[in-house]
């Protein structure tokens, strides 16, 4: 019996490089994948233009037209109300109307996170969507959660992005019993502003979580913890401090090699372990920061993702709708509610 397909609605139009690039990685993903069919909404002329350079099969691709396109400078509540017709939001009602089973896009953050909390819906309970990221580390890769959406946290939404995490990292990832930490500028719980410090005690009271306490960030590279919680400006300039410097490690790498004959010799020589290594420390296999604490889910790559980053993440759609992630959230909340009631 052939297994129901997973559908994706993909924003054709959103980032940098659209739509070539957002065309490319929807033809990589159903002709790696025959279980999933993708929906590209955007301007059909250009939509199909791209299309006419691939072969794939025709039932796993559909385009729909999407006359206009949220711009990144654009403000984002205006532009999710004011655009109805753009790629984003036409992509956002498919998921909220049962059309698509979850989205991608690498258009504007703000917009995405505007539309995926207004029109794809947040999970009952769920205080915020929090947009989650994985980094790579010398044990394999952390999640951080929020990295994005809320500037501005309470310490109950961090209890929740813990729980989102662990459950993410579990089922997603496979790691049993997923340790939890909180970004903390030291290890002693009496360390942090007034928000870490008002939720560590919750944390650590939490049931259904690995809480293993503060995580300093020199301790993600390092590999201390599966999930590092903070609020969104926290996580956000530790992502942007963590690709910065590691772009620039690897161009100093780089560099180095070609100095001298004998340093080009020696760079031929590791080239291949090189290569490798890099590949482990790259986040493109993981396609893109899932909003977890949707109804479904809204993936958002980067806004300058190629063909391999895009093809991910609709694969990393295919995998969570799979693992019924939502579902496991919905029915953990309610687990504590009523533990936290008893």
């Amino acid at each position: 019996m052939e297994e129901k397909r997973v559908v994706v609605a993909l924003d054709a139009m959103g980032g940098d490089f659209a739509p070539a690039e957002q065309v490319k990685g929807a033809v990589e993903a159903v002709n790696e994948n025959p279980n999933v069919c993708v929906k590209l909404f955007g301007i059909e002329e250009k939509v199909n233009a791209e299309l006419s350079k691939y072969t794939y099969k025709k039932e796993q691709i559909e385009v729909i037209h999407a006359p206009t396109v949220i711009e990144t400078a654009e403000p984002p509540v205006k532009a999710i109300k004011t655009k109805k017709d753009s790629s984003m939001v036409t992509a956002m009602y498919a998921v909220k109307n049962g059309e698509a089973d979850a989205m991608v896009s690498c258009g504007s953050t703000g917009a995405l996170l505007v539309g995926g909390q207004v029109i794809v819906g947040r999970i009952r309970g769920i205080e915020r969507g929090a947009l989650a990221f994985m980094v790579p580390t010398l044990k394999g890769m952390t999640l951080i959660i929020d990295c994005g959406a809320n500037v501005d946290a309470r310490a109950d939404m961090l209890v929740q992005f813990a729980q989102m995490g662990s459950i993410y990292m579990e089922c997603m990832m496979g790691i049993k019993n997923p340790r939890v930490g909180i970004i903390n500028i030291g290890e002693e719980e009496e360390k942090g502003n007034a928000l870490v410090k008002e939720t560590f005690p919750l944390l650590k009271e939490c049931k259904g979580i690995n809480f293993v306490g503060s995580v300093e960030g020199r301790g993600i590279p390092e590999g201390e913890v599966d999930v590092a919680v903070c609020d969104a400006f926290t996580g956000n300039v530790f992502l942007k401090t963590y690709e910065g410097v590691s772009s620039a490690l690897i161009t100093k790498i780089k560099g180095s090699l070609m100095t001298s004959l004998k340093t080009k010799i020696g760079g031929l020589l590791i080239k291949k372990d090189l290569k490798n290594m890099l590949k482990d420390f790259s986040s493109e296999a993981y396609g893109g920061a899932p909003m977890l604490g949707l109804k479904n889910l809204v993936v958002k790559p980067h806004g300058s993702s190629k063909s391999v980053e895009i093809k991910n993440a609709i694969l990393q759609c295919v995998s969570f709708a799979e693992a019924d992630i939502s579902a496991k959230i919905a029915a953990n909340l309610e687990l504590n509610k009523e533990a936290a009631e008893a």
